[in-house]
């Protein structure tokens, strides 16, 4: 991470003191049904952050959720009770560039909790880079990319309607890869969909799965083969996040494709847990679960010494989540998996001036200060929660 100056003079220190912290609830519609084995969604529910400096710079946050507190223990309810309640008042008065004693403090004001963690930490990196007119990326270290690949996710259980979809989007160049949400139905169903997906789009797209831990593993030993005869590149989470041991065992097949990890690792301690079983190919990286861009590069640290891929996962963010999770995405040497953040083109209506770009299957990051985007004031009263 970049250093700030120590010899900063006294009136620009007081200028990054953190002056006030807003929450807002946001529930915005999707363009479709969004299925995981778990829930289904229609609308997506945020928790925007606001926090503003004592020198006026203000810095946005994003904390996402999947339908309640059913893909994490987080609610947007919970988010925002407390961020209010503990999680703000415990940095209100230091210094915004002080991120790790502010991680430190919020560690102490409340346990896990890291979605309400991580928008934080996001509004103080977005508004320490807007006060020094540079982008979040810079404070951590650099970007190294200006782009990343990015894919679309196929989740509305309609095998027909998926196949238009990605037709539309690889005629467009918008996603050449796509991720198949599978697990709420029978797997004989699920197995049967990727033949027609496989078929449908032979030689035109590339598949990942993600079964959102929906399996045992007799089922998993018993489906993943399927799916590499399939061609499948990747399969993400198919047996609950605590069977990291399963994991492993699968991962020892030779007719089973690469594993992705992703609920069984929140923080790093999660990661070397799942690199020494030698349980994943590759992790997803995720704001929401690692409590902020620091815990998510420790995460991706930890990962890249045990020679395990980096994947930048999603929770269908907005325009400024993804922003975020792009600032810290670039920044990485290598991220051979390239990024799921297509959250902002399945919403309805985005919550920034101007969205993310997309173009030629990949995903630009955004070059302006801090995030890079900046809060569309009359879409946020449009969808604030009343």
């Amino acid at each position: 991470m970049l250093p700030i100056a120590r010899d900063m003079d006294a009136a620009a220190q007081r200028d990054l003191v953190v002056q006030a912290i807003e929450t807002i609830i946001v529930d915005v519609p999707t363009l479709r049904q969004h299925k995981l084995s778990q829930t289904s969604v229609t609308a997506q529910n945020y928790v925007l952050v606001r926090l503003r400096l004592a020198g006026g710079a203000e810095g946005i946050g994003e904390a996402a959720t999947l339908g309640g507190p059913r893909w994490s223990e987080e609610s947007v309810e919970a988010i925002k009770a407390n961020i209010d309640a503990y999680l703000g008042p415990a940095i209100q008065g230091m210094r915004a560039d002080l991120f790790e004693e502010a991680g430190r403090r919020m560690d102490l004001a409340a346990k896990r909790n890291n979605a309400a963690k991580g928008a934080v930490e996001t509004a103080l990196f977005d508004a320490v880079g807007k006060a020094l007119g540079v982008p979040a990326s810079t404070l951590l270290g650099g970007a190294v990319r200006d782009r990343i690949p990015v894919l679309w996710t196929l989740a509305s259980g309609d095998v027909g309607q998926e196949i238009e979809e990605a037709r539309e989007k690889l005629h467009r160049r918008l996603h050449r890869t796509f991720k198949v949400k599978i697990g709420a139905a029978a797997p004989e169903v699920d197995l049967d969909r990727m033949r027609r997906l496989v078929d449908a789009l032979a030689g035109r797209a590339e598949f990942i799965v993600d079964a959102n831990q929906a399996w045992d593993e007799a089922a998993s030993a018993r489906c993943l083969p399927v799916l590499r005869e399939l061609g499948v590149r990747l399969v993400e989470q198919p047996v609950p996040a605590w069977n990291v041991p399963a994991m492993a065992r699968l991962r020892q097949r030779p007719d089973v494709p690469p594993l992705l990890a992703d609920e069984s690792v929140f923080d790093a301690h999660d990661m070397l847990r799942v690199a020494s079983a030698g349980a994943a190919d590759a992790v997803s990286l995720k704001i929401v679960k690692h409590a902020g861009l620091l815990g998510t590069r420790k995460v991706a640290a930890v990962a890249e010494a045990a020679g395990i891929g980096l994947y930048g996962g999603c929770l269908l963010e907005s325009s400024v989540g993804a922003a975020a999770h792009l600032q810290v995405f670039s920044t990485f040497r290598d991220l051979a998996w390239g990024c799921e953040h297509f959250g902002p083109q399945i919403l309805r209506e985005d919550l920034v001036r101007e969205p993310l770009h997309f173009a030629d299957f990949h995903v630009h990051i955004p070059s302006g200060p801090g995030l890079g985007v900046l809060l569309d004031e009359g879409q946020i009263d449009k969808f604030a929660r009343r």
